[in-house]
């Protein structure tokens, strides 16, 4: 018992794992976290009162989780044809989809923010192409929801499933225009539940079976659509619907398959999986997660951290971004400076992340770490502006991997960097004081990049009295020297006394001099003599 209580502290059930990629999900669905939660309690309520078996009940329950897998997939796609990739698939859940309610809407999309004569090109070109942009992109979320649920450790019914996300009762569907029960029972169930989540928790119960009824026979089975009008009716299950489930994480839980927590293997495998969901959100970024986490683990190694922490950073470099799903495409793929309001935006996305794991308690620590990668030792950094004193050295090493490698990519307002000029950059970070000095040596070490050596900063001084300069420099007292760089007061006081002594120098004036003189009062750039 004691070995499996420890095993269940510091590996997540499947069940979990599951339950936090949905949180990532609906960010990118434009609904509040836990909606597919909801709709997985909605439609295990059904499939209870239908009294399907065991076995199908386990398969609604993932498929109600994973359902819209595929739909980031396709964000940069849908964003070139419809600007807001994420209000685009907010606003459907209003629309009956098919016929002209959804050429009325996609219209509405295709041409926002556009003149007169643009909004006419489109359209029309959009409807001379009879559909075929949309349909093109259902299939490819299809077949990618597939490959991800795969990966994820789902059975290949259900992965198979998937592939009904789209269809409707009425064959109008897509994307093979499956019709009635060739649409798999649970998935019948999976889209009156995410649908109908959607109207109760905006209009109430009576919103919500108003909409069923209003799509019964076209978008819904009839049959089960009365059932669930029944159920969403009748006590206790109204009532509980209509206080919206205040804890939906707890109640989609409950009805989970029994399922084991996940070995080693498996978690790093789902996580890897998790990566690449969230690196598909844009075409400027397939394959940065799982070169983060590689860099990020051999920097650790380079640092000496024991084997504990470099599977931690590992892995926290895995899903660092699950976050950017919540962020439109039409910000990340954007080339001209963003406005105030999108880098608000944009500064969201590591809280996200940390909200997404933290749910799940055995990655509640890789969720801190992760949502630590866009903090700076100078405070500057985001969500919290947490400064050096609150970051240890995992999330620095995180943060300079990040920053690296994402500068050897492209980016919609630039080329991708060649690497001597990132690791310039990434040695300018310090000499701003933004990032840590062990950590960008670490990280540039793993890449191959030379070590810088000893010496070749002005005076003798060694890079960690540089650091300690540059905070003299920027007024710093011995105590927040202290606290910023993690050291105690007594070794900060020996560090300035010992600058002091090799620049000939007895006070902050005389030492910010020499700074300036020299080139390394905190301007980015390299030594003297480097």
């Amino acid at each position: 018992m004691a070995a499996s209580t420890h095993e269940s502290r510091t590996r997540p059930r499947r069940a979990e794992l599951l339950a936090a990629t949905s949180l990532a999900i609906d960010l990118g669905l434009g609904q509040p976290m836990e909606h597919m939660l909801r709709a997985c309690v909605l439609g295990s309520g059904l499939a209870e009162r239908l009294g399907l078996p065991t076995e199908q009940r386990d398969r609604i329950f993932y498929a109600s989780l994973l359902a819209w897998i595929g739909c980031h997939a396709d964000s940069p796609e849908l964003s070139a044809l419809f600007g807001d990739d994420i209000a685009f698939r907010a606003g459907t859940y209003a629309v009956d989809k098919h016929g002209l309610p959804l050429v009325r809407f996609s219209l509405h999309f295709l041409a926002a923010g556009a003149g007169a004569g643009t909004r006419a090109v489109r359209s029309a070109r959009f409807l001379a192409m009879g559909g075929r942009p949309l349909r093109d992109l259902i299939r490819s979320h299809c077949v990618s929801a597939g490959a991800l649920a795969r990966r994820m450790g789902i059975d290949e019914v259900v992965a198979r499933q998937l592939g009904y996300v789209f269809e409707r009762w009425d064959g109008a569907g897509a994307p093979d225009g499956a019709r009635g029960e060739e649409i798999p029972l649970e998935m019948r169930i999976v889209h009156l539940a995410d649908t109908a989540e959607v109207h109760l928790r905006e209009g109430g119960t009576a919103a919500a079976i108003r909409m069923v009824r209003d799509r019964r026979g076209t978008q819904f089975d009839p049959g089960l659509a009365d059932e669930f009008c029944a159920y969403l009716a009748a006590p206790p299950a109204g009532e509980f619907a209509g206080e919206l489930m205040d804890d939906a994480w707890s109640a989609a839980l409950a009805c989970a398959p029994q399922d084991r927590v996940v070995t080693g293997a498996e978690l790093d495998e789902s996580l890897r999986a998790m990566a690449d969901f969230a690196d598909l959100k844009s075409a400027y970024t397939a394959g940065h997660s799982r070169a983060v986490a590689r860099l990020a683990g051999a920097a650790a190694r380079v640092a000496g951290m024991a084997e504990g922490d470099r599977s931690a950073l590992h892995r926290a470099g895995l899903v660092h971004d699950l976050g950017r799903l919540g962020v439109s495409n039409a910000v990340w793929d954007k080339a001209a400076p963003l406005t105030p309001v999108e880098r608000e935006r944009v500064q969201l996305h590591p809280y996200l992340t940390e909200r997404i794991l933290t749910r799940v308690p055995a990655l509640a620590g890789l969720g801190r770490l992760a949502g630590a990668h866009h903090e700076r030792l100078d405070g500057s950094g985001y969500p919290r502006g947490t400064g050096g004193e609150g970051t240890g050295m995992p999330a620095r090493i995180l943060a300079a991997a990040d920053c690296y490698e994402g500068w050897l990519e492209p980016r919609p307002h630039r080329p991708a960097m060649p690497r001597s000029e990132a690791a310039s950059r990434l040695r300018g970070c310090v000499a701003d004081l933004r990032l840590d000095t062990a950590a960008v040596e670490s990280v540039l070490s793993a890449d191959g990049r030379p070590a810088r050596r000893r010496g070749t900063w002005p005076a003798g001084l060694t890079a960690r009295e540089v650091e300690v300069l540059h905070l003299i420099v920027h007024g710093r007292s011995t105590r927040e020297i202290a606290a910023e760089l993690v050291i105690s007061p007594k070794t900060a006081r020996h560090h300035v006394e010992h600058i002091y002594l090799k620049l000939g120098v007895s006070n902050r004036v005389g030492a910010a001099l020499f700074a300036m003189e020299h080139g390394i009062a905190g301007a980015p750039g390299t030594p003297t003599g480097h």
